[in-house]
């Protein structure tokens, strides 16, 4: 890149190689290590902490060129010499905002970001932004998970790092290592009513589901939730327990999970990790999915994200082995 004194008010190389790594409303981010490595030819033997501080300034100097340039974009383009009121001709002005030492961009406003300093003060923070993990609706032990990965990754970490510590988790989740309470998925239930039908039947156990209607006319089938909250209600009433424990209702915080097949064919079924009852747990502790919980929750979240650095998941831990023989 050039020299900044040689460069005019435009960022480029002879390449004309674009920098920027992301842009959304009034904010631009850019890839700032080329830069660096032609002002400092030692770059690799600079610290982090120098390459943070040299950047910032650079930024500066840059942020000012391009300001000053709307003077003639505010002229040349607009025909504004003044404004009438005040002391100067636009209100167009560019700020360096922060130093960041390593950024995850999965789309526009879904990203993670690791802040080194910001308007001049450091500090370390990672700033995440819209990924599915932070969602009030993925299980928190799967978001502490993936929100570790994250940060490590941003710091450094390398693929095989990654792929050991995720085997590791999955086998935690598979063996039950880790308890069925922290898997299910949290969520508030609504519309109990209009998708549960007719009752159960005396000799039956479960109520009918209804398909609801939307505004286009089209009929919907219960969400999983939905439908794990009537199946628990259900096996409630069926063992008697609906006198002793509390049924679910309409906004009611609940976890549900996916369950394998069962005496009772039952697909998924709900909880509540304030009041559960014994037999209920243990027909869930028996019955859980934990493989499908595995893989509906967390194992697309972890397919996206290596796509996205451009590895290759692979869980079998023998695979290796097969290829070599």
């Amino acid at each position: 890149m050039k020299h900044l004194e040689d460069t005019p008010w435009w960022i480029c190389d002879p390449e004309d190689n674009n920098y920027c790594a992301y842009v959304d409303t009034d904010s631009n981010y850019f890839h700032a290590e080329p830069l660096l490595r032609h002002r400092f030819p030692n770059f690799d033997e600079m610290s982090d902490k120098e390459k943070d501080t040299e950047l910032e300034k650079i930024a500066i100097e840059y942020q000012d060129i391009i300001t000053n340039h709307y003077n003639n974009v505010a002229k040349d383009v607009f025909n504004i010499n003044q404004f009438k009121w005040f002391d100067k001709p636009h209100w167009l002005e560019m700020k360096t905002e922060c130093v960041i030492r390593s950024a995850y961009f999965r789309a526009t406003r879904r990203y993670a970001q690791w802040i080194t300093k910001q308007e001049g003060v450091e500090k370390e923070t990672l700033d995440i932004k819209g990924l599915e993990f932070q969602k009030a609706n993925f299980p928190p032990i799967l978001g502490e998970f993936f929100h570790k990965a994250l940060v490590d990754v941003l710091k450094g970490a390398k693929q095989d790092e990654i792929d050991d510590r995720v085997k590791a988790f999955k086998k935690q989740i598979l063996d039950g290592t880790i308890p069925l309470t922290k898997l299910g998925n949290p969520t508030s239930v609504k519309q109990i009513g209009k998708h549960q039908g007719k009752p159960a039947k005396a000799g039956e156990i479960f109520s009918q589901f209804n398909h609801v209607e939307n505004r286009a006319g089209h009929k919907l089938g219960a969400p999983a939730a939905v439908k794990a909250a009537i199946r628990y209600n259900d096996l409630l009433r069926f063992w008697k327990l609906d006198t002793k424990h509390e049924l679910i209702t309409n906004g009611t915080k609940i976890k549900w999970i996916y369950l394998k097949n069962n005496p009772y064919q039952i697909e998924e079924i709900a909880f509540l990790d304030y009041d559960m009852p014994e037999k209920i747990r243990i027909f869930i502790e028996q019955y859980a999915d934990r493989k499908k919980v595995f893989e509906s929750i967390l194992l697309n979240k972890l397919e996206g994200f290596y796509s996205d650095m451009e590895w290759n998941l692979n869980l079998n831990p023998y695979i290796n082995q097969f290829f070599d023989l």
